[in-house]
């Protein structure tokens, strides 16, 4: 009999153990937090600014957009481009020191200011990310 017991004593604990971390799994999975908030062009706050890039941030991931800090007459302010492989197959990059000026969305993300470009210019070249709507030109479909 001890051992018709110790038996069903290993089968309760496995039993238990099994029902206890099933039961963990929604509190595993309800602590991920979720991503920020992906934020949109407003053509309410659009701003044009002009200024020299002090930083090139890449992107973390493909889907993130490359970020260009860029010191104005009276602040340096996140500027949010587009994916590097647009910049790439636009035949388009940025460099500590180049003067350009903007058009773009103030918008913010969390307790920091963000500027959403939509048209940047360096020197002779335009370069159009998003069109008269805010819409970014990189998700067209050809």
């Amino acid at each position: 009999m001890r051992t018709t017991l110790q038996v069903s004593s290993a089968r309760l604990s496995r039993a238990f153990v099994l029902s206890a971390t099933l039961s963990c799994l929604p509190l595993l999975f309800a602590q991920k937090s979720s991503p920020p908030p992906v934020p949109k062009y407003d053509l309410q706050t659009e701003v044009k600014l002009k200024g020299i890039v002090q930083e090139i941030k890449p992107a973390e991931n493909a889907k993130d957009n490359i970020h260009l800090l860029l010191k104005s007459t009276d602040e340096t302010i996140d500027i949010s481009l587009c994916p590097k492989s647009f910049l790439d197959d636009m035949g388009t990059s940025f460099a500590k020191g180049d003067e350009i000026s903007l058009t773009g969305s103030k918008v913010k993300l969390e307790t920091a200011s963000l500027v959403l470009a939509r048209e940047v210019v360096k020197g002779n070249d335009k370069l159009l990310l998003r069109d008269e709507k805010g819409s970014p030109v990189w998700n067209w479909k050809h």
